[in-house]
């Protein structure tokens, strides 16, 4: 005797994924010193001069990094600020 087995595949919330899912990225672009590039992370995306440095290091070793992740509004705010002094950003 066969036994129906009926699979229910649980219902997930609906939303707007791109909304979420942005990111800004910064590029290594060899005409800021290392102090303009952290002093613009720490106005942009309000992180510890530590974090900025780290950041700041890494753009410049591997040629770009994600310096924010988030809501698409918040990432052009951080990428207004970041370009305000002609960082190069996406």
């Amino acid at each position: 005797m066969a036994t129906s087995v009926s699979r229910r595949v649980p219902k997930t919330a609906h939303y707007d994924q791109s909304a979420f899912s942005c990111k800004t990225i910064l590029f290594n672009c060899n005409c800021h010193s290392f102090e303009d590039v952290e002093t613009q992370l720490i106005k942009a995306i309000h992180c510890t001069l530590s974090r900025a440095r780290a950041i700041a290091w890494k753009v410049h070793t591997v040629g770009s990094e994600v310096v924010y992740s988030g809501h698409k509004e918040r990432c052009e705010a951080v990428a207004e600020v970041l370009a305000a002094v002609g960082l190069i950003v996406k």
